[in-house]
C-alpha cells in the first residue's frame, strides 16, 4: 500500500460474515453451467454435473473444516503419495469395465438455474445485513452498528491490541478472509470470525492506532 493511499484512511470498516458466504464459487459455477447447458440442443451433459459436484464437494471442504498452514500441506503430501501409489501400484494391476454413463451426472439447465437463484438471493442477503452490521475503527474510538434501527455503541481505541490470525488457509485462498480479535482497553474482547481482505484491514488499522489523534486537554500545558 502506497504512503499516499494510506494517509487518506480515517476509518476502516470491520465486517464479519457467516460461512456460507464461501459458497460464491458454486454459485459462479451454477450460473455458468446454466448457460452452456442452455446452448446446448440435446440432453443434459454428463460432465457438467461432474464438474457441479466436484464444486460443491471443495465447498463443502472448506466449509467444514479449517486448514492451518501445516494441516494444509500435510493434506497435499497425503494427496501426493495417494495419487502416487495410484499410478504406479494399483492401476497397472487392475482391470476395471465400467458402463460408459458410470458415475457421471447429467442435470438439466433448470436444475442449474434453481440452484443459481437460491444462493444468490442467500448471498445476497447476507451482504445487504452486514451493511446494517460492522465495526468502525476510528482514530480515536470503535463504533459498533447492529441492526437497521439499533443504538449505536463506542469504546476508545486506547490501550487497543489487535490479534490476526489465519485460521484455514483454504478460506484465505477464496476470499482473503481470516479473524481479527479486538481487545480495547475498556468493555468486552471483540471477536470477528470472518473478515474479508484481512490483510489489509490490518494494515489499515496499524496505520490509524499508530497516528491517533490528541485531543487539546490531553496534552501538558
Amino acid at each position: 500500500m502506497s504512503e499516499k493511499k494510506v494517509k487518506t484512511i480515517n476509518e476502516v470498516y470491520l465486517r464479519s460474515y457467516p460461512k456460507v458466504i464461501f459458497l460464491w464459487p458454486l454459485l459462479l459455477t451454477s450460473f455458468i453451467l446454466w448457460i452452456l447447458q442452455l446452448l446446448q440442443p440435446t440432453e443434459p451433459q454428463a460432465w457438467y454435473g461432474n464438474v457441479w459436484l466436484i464444486v460443491l464437494f471443495a465447498n463443502l471442504f472448506i466449509m467444514a473444516f479449517d486448514f492451518s498452514s501445516a494441516k494444509f500441506f500435510l493434506l497435499i503430501m497425503v494427496i501426493v503419495v495417494v495419487l502416487l501409489l495410484v499410478v504406479f501400484l494399483v492401476l497397472p494391476n487392475v482391470s476395471i469395465s465400467l458402463p460408459g454413463d458410470a458415475f457421471n451426472v447429467g442435470l438439466s439447465h433448470d436444475f442449474y438455474l434453481v440452484i443459481t437463484l437460491i444462493l444468490a438471493l442467500i448471498l445476497g442477503l447476507v451482504v445487504i445485513s452486514s451493511r446494517f452490521d460492522y465495526w468502525k475503527v476510528e482514530r480515536n474510538e470503535i463504533y459498533h452498528k447492529s441492526g437497521l434501527f439499533s443504538s449505536a455503541e463506542r469504546m476508545p481505541t486506547k490501550s487497543l491490541r489487535i490479534l490476526k490470525e489465519i485460521p484455514d488457509v483454504f478460506e484465505f485462498f477464496v476470499l482473503r478472509s481470516g479473524s481479527i480479535t479486538l481487545k480495547p482497553g475498556q468493555g468486552d474482547v471483540i471477536p470477528l470470525n470472518t473478515v474479508l481482505n484481512i490483510n489489509k484491514k490490518q494494515e489499515q488499522i496499524d496505520f490509524l492506532l499508530s497516528h491517533v489523534s490528541i485531543e487539546p486537554d490531553e496534552l501538558d500545558i
